[in-house]
């Protein structure tokens, strides 16, 4: 997985964007570490949500929505079967791992296994701390090998871990995404939307980023809760999250929105209701209803 680098900034920059004390919710024009939550907005924007549907919260949604980044993560709508999985896929990131591919270059994965180890301090990754610090921000294996992969598929057995990386995924990247596209007006096709991005991209503030991303589809079409049109706006996201993967030198195939997102937008599906049949890597899946 192509991510933007995290190094704890992720939770900053979120509240810079969606809790701007300045009622814009585009990115922040100071740096993100020096954004702080309005409250008064926060509590404002918790209830406004707190009106609207779950959308891609609701429990079944959320299960379809896992059920697509795996299509498009790793062939298969078995998301579960993924805690244990580790790989290098040369995209630069080092190793790629569980079920939103944690990368040991993009700090996520380094998060992850601290927060993991205050919790449980005899876990098999634990020995391998000193080592992610060292290779956060790069793809280097360095300290890592041989053992951590081994490691990382011992740890997946344990449910806690399990639970570990759900977690994270919710806090790092579904709940900011869904939060964010509920603020946006979109409903629970362009909450996916987001989340994929968020997934796919990081919660990077660059153009290469999710915010970055964003920024450049408002810059060319308004957001259903700015007035605009809600299927425009997802195209423009779109077409922004497409120019990003094409203008990489590795891990440019666009299917999970060419012949997935794209398939499901243009049906008028802002709902994401099942059935749902798209392709990704030029392979047919399909949720019944």
């Amino acid at each position: 997985m192509t991510r933007l680098f995290l190094f704890g900034a992720p939770f900053a920059i979120a509240a810079s964007i969606v809790f701007g004390s300045d009622g814009d919710s585009s990115l922040p024009t100071a740096p993100p570490q020096a954004a702080e939550p309005a409250p008064a907005k926060q509590k404002a924007q918790d209830a406004e949500i707190a009106e609207l549907p779950a959308g891609l919260a609701e429990p079944r949604m959320k299960e379809i929505a896992s059920q697509l980044v795996a299509s498009a993560e790793s062939s298969t709508l078995d998301w579960r079967s993924r805690y244990g999985t580790i790989e290098d896929i040369g995209d630069g990131t080092g190793y790629t791992a569980g079920i939103v591919g944690f990368c040991s270059g993009t700090n996520d994965m380094l998060q992850l296994v601290e927060a993991f180890t205050e919790e449980h301090p005899d876990n098999p990754l634990a020995p391998f701390l000193p080592a992610l610090r060292a290779v956060d921000g790069t793809d280097s294996h360095a300290g890592l090998d041989p053992g951590f992969t081994a490691a990382w598929k011992e740890a997946a057995a344990d449910e806690a871990f399990r639970d570990a990386q759900e977690e994270f995924r919710d806090r790092l990247y579904f709940e900011p995404a869904v939060r964010l596209a509920k603020l946006d007006g979109l409903g629970t096709l362009g909450q996916f939307v987001y989340y994929d991005a968020m997934v796919l991209h990081g919660p990077g503030i660059e153009a290469t980023g999710f915010y970055g991303i964003r920024e450049a589809a408002m810059a060319t079409a308004d957001t259903a809760a700015e007035g605009g049109d809600e299927s425009t706006y997802l195209h423009a996201f779109l077409d922004a999250g497409r120019s990003v993967i094409q203008a990489r030198k590795t891990q440019r195939d666009t299917s999970r929105i060419d012949t997935a997102q794209r398939v499901f937008l243009r049906a008028g599906n802002l709902e994401l209701r099942a059935p749902l049949v798209w392709q990704t890597y030029g392979e047919t899946f399909r949720i019944p209803s």
